[in-house]
């Protein structure tokens, strides 16, 4: 079994003292986001393929990777910088602080391990497409050697995506950083994508497009997130966990998800699993490390 930790929030930047705890207790609680009961995923080592973070702050959990080598326990991280102005990202380490994390990861687990994630790709005045093809060339150089992949996905519009958009261009800091969002016809993302493709391979790293198989081309192919592939070499050897994705759109292997909606403070204004950051910051002030979940 591969456990995703997680797409739901961000462990290694909010919760690692509790996975540490779980790790030690050999499980965890995870509620059932469709109001069923809740269920159990052992963490136990027998029953553990390899993890898949997802992060923007790796920082506070590279003791908790430094357990999982010496266990033998494959990971990969899935980092996301985008470098984004802070009318969208409000709480997010700095990109270039995020980079020396990436290297970080790099030196010391070797160079599958980062995944490098700019995503979602939010089209808005502030990040016009020439916006995101000077920025993404910018990190792609400085992270040249440092990954040999990077995902990327538009934004997905969900309804709660829209309403923190809408949210957040209604209510307009008082610096006075307005913009405006929108989203692009198939065609633009696809010429934006045949760029960002090309930056991408002249600094030695593949473009990856994550859910969204409509866009993909003979240039640009789908992304493996959950990759068991990765997990293997990593590891060495083959993964037992050889089922497919409960995702239609996508090429990642099977996984059991152990966060939680609503929990991630970060406030970025374009994400999808938390209604709103009051209540994300709430409940992340509210979080007791020795829980068996995170609610």
């Amino acid at each position: 079994m591969i456990v995703s930790a997680s797409y739901k929030t961000d462990i290694p930047a909010f919760y690692g003292p509790w996975f540490s705890n779980r790790l030690r207790a050999g499980k965890c609680l995870v509620a059932n986001p469709y109001g069923g009961k809740p269920f159990s995923v052992s963490l136990r080592k027998p029953d553990i393929d390899g993890f898949v973070f997802w992060t923007r702050n790796v920082g506070p959990f590279f003791g908790v990777l430094e357990v999982l080598k010496v266990e033998n326990l494959p990971f990969i991280v899935q980092f996301t910088i985008t470098g984004y102005p802070r009318q969208l990202d409000a709480a997010t380490i700095p990109a270039n602080q995020a980079i020396g994390q990436l290297k970080q990861l790099r030196d010391q687990f070797g160079i599958d391990v980062p995944v490098w994630r700019y995503d979602p790709i939010a089209m808005t005045s502030a990040t016009a497409a020439a916006w995101h093809i000077k920025n993404f060339e910018a990190l792609a150089a400085q992270l040249n050697g440092t990954v040999n992949e990077v995902v990327v996905s538009f934004m997905q519009v969900y309804r709660k995506t829209q309403r923190n958009l809408d949210h957040a261009v209604q209510n307009q800091d008082a610096e006075g950083r307005s913009f405006s969002w929108r989203n692009p016809e198939a065609d633009e993302k696809s010429l934006l994508l045949s760029r960002l493709a090309e930056i991408a391979d002249n600094n030695n790293m593949r473009l990856s497009l994550c859910g969204q198989p409509e866009l993909v081309s003979s240039i640009l192919e789908d992304a493996r997130c959950i990759d068991d592939i990765r997990l293997s070499a990593i590891a060495g050897k083959p993964l037992s966990s050889k089922s497919a994705s409960h995702r239609k759109t996508c090429r990642c292997a099977a996984s059991r998800d152990i966060g939680a909606y609503d929990s991630c403070p970060h406030g970025c204004v374009y994400c999808y699993a938390v209604k709103s950051r009051e209540t994300a910051k709430a409940r992340f002030n509210a979080h007791d490390p020795n829980d068996i979940s995170l609610k």
